[in-house]
């Protein structure tokens, strides 16, 4: 028998909360020419090696990431992940129990959490991490609840160089609790006036560096400003190899440091499942979202790990929480800790600069093509490129010459006709100077 909790009198009450007249509505984004109307043209049974055959002979119609040039990042990287870790993941001294509230039994998971928490605090350079969140842009949906927690405001002051998925999390979030978001316009050169919209009403103002556009952002005098006005800075990274050669965020004033942590142990996956990298100051750990291990001694003073905050709503009074997120990205988790334990400090230096090394001989190649200008002046290993042809018409003309040129920044900001002709292009260590040559050759050949 199925247990349907909400009768239609429930569903009608959501409807109506978020303004939608039916299910259907909440569809309403997809193209009507591409909905459909019935079932999959397939067969409605067939065997176990009838359906691979099948679907193995649809999944070849994709071009994958490994087997072409590609250079493809704008939040999620293609990164070499050695195999010790899927090796590592597996063992059963992680698969204890899955929820870390028993410590009798969960002493492996509990210590991989505490060991990924100093990780992450180190790499950000703040006091303290929680155990992760779900990604990159719901950490920031939630740190920016955070913000408005500590600072009693509900004001948030988005930067044009924020990545245009975090944006609209935030933006979905506040209008559904009512609080105020200052979107600044899309900041491809990295020159925006952020500390003009800082005042006393400010309860945060969000900066992406490297911004969405791969521009570097200097983060101490939006720290200062934010301060100045009582506001809390909210530092935000898409890739977090970038750690490993800039100034880290806690060292430039940042009060919350939120991204993404796909690019250490995890693949591509097709989009997810990722990890979401979360850091604050001591001083604000009670209203940190997620949960917090920490290290103990047990009755006979043997080094253990606990479950120490964890202000959920499945634990206190729903009010009271400082979150509904009641879980972690545990296998994501998991999989960034052991890559950073392989890589070490100098590891992930060295890492870091190869994949900035890659970016600048691609730049310069890049650079050299007929109408093609690069907007970066300083970057990681991620720049924008503007083109003299709309680049969606060109990423689609390279992927025809085997290269997967890019994100054309007219895919996350279609209303905005000004981006039209900017790519969005980034070079990581798996890139080789054929790739590179061959980007740089396609390229000239459909530019021409």
């Amino acid at each position: 028998m199925r247990y349907l909790p909400l009768s239609n009198t429930d569903r009608g009450d959501m409807l109506a909360r978020i303004g939608v007249n039916s299910i259907d509505d909440l569809f309403a984004d997809i193209p009507e020419n591409v909905r459909l109307e019935g079932l999959l043209d397939l067969p409605k049974r067939a065997s176990e090696m009838q359906v691979e055959r099948k679907l193995s002979a649809m999944a070849e119609k994709n071009t994958s990431a490994g087997s072409v040039p590609f250079f493809v990042g704008a939040g999620a990287y293609k990164h070499h992940v050695p195999a010790t870790v899927d090796h590592l993941i597996q063992r059963s001294e992680f698969l204890t129990s899955y929820t870390p509230y028993q410590p009798e039994i969960t002493q492996g998971t509990l210590q991989y959490l505490f060991e990924f928490q100093t990780q992450v605090a180190r790499l950000t350079a703040m006091d303290v991490a929680n155990a992760s969140m779900y990604d990159g842009s719901t950490g920031t949906g939630e740190a920016v609840l955070m913000a408005h927690r500590v600072t009693k405001r509900n004001k948030a002051v988005l930067s044009g160089g924020l990545h245009p998925q975090y944006r609209e999390v935030v933006e979905g979030l506040s209008n559904m609790s009512g609080d105020r978001v200052v979107s600044l316009p899309a900041d491809p050169m990295g020159t925006e006036d952020i500390l003009s919209q800082i005042d006393d009403e400010t309860s945060c103002v969000v900066v992406q560096s490297p911004s969405f556009y791969g521009q570097l952002i200097d983060l101490k005098p939006i720290a200062e400003k934010a301060h100045q006005h009582k506001a809390l800075l909210i530092a935000v990274f898409t890739e977090v190899v970038s750690l490993g050669l800039i100034e880290p965020p806690g060292t430039q004033g940042a009060d919350i440091v939120v991204g993404e942590g796909q690019s250490i142990g995890n693949g591509l996956n097709f989009g997810g499942p990722y990890v979401g990298l979360f850091a604050t100051r001591q001083k604000y750990v009670r209203q940190m979202p997620g949960r917090l291990c920490g290290e103990t001694v047990d009755a006979e003073g043997k080094r253990g790990f606990v479950l120490t905050l964890s202000t959920r709503e499945q634990h206190i009074r729903r009010d009271k929480a400082t979150s509904n997120i009641c879980t972690n990205s545990g296998l994501c988790c998991l999989a960034f800790t052991i890559h950073m334990a392989l890589l070490g400090q100098a590891g992930l230096t060295k890492l870091a600069r190869i994949n900035h090394g890659n970016a600048v001989r691609l730049r310069k190649l890049l650079s050299a093509v007929p109408g093609v200008e690069v907007l970066n002046a300083a970057y990681f290993n991620e720049f924008t490129l503007s083109l003299p042809k709309v680049a969606e018409d060109v990423v689609e003309q390279l992927a025809e010459r085997g290269v997967l040129a890019g994100l054309p920044v007219s895919r996350l900001e279609p209303e905005n006709k000004d981006l039209a002709n900017l790519l969005v292009v980034a070079s990581t260590e798996v890139n080789t100077d054929e790739d590179r040559a061959a980007f740089a050759a396609a390229l000239k050949e459909v530019l021409a």
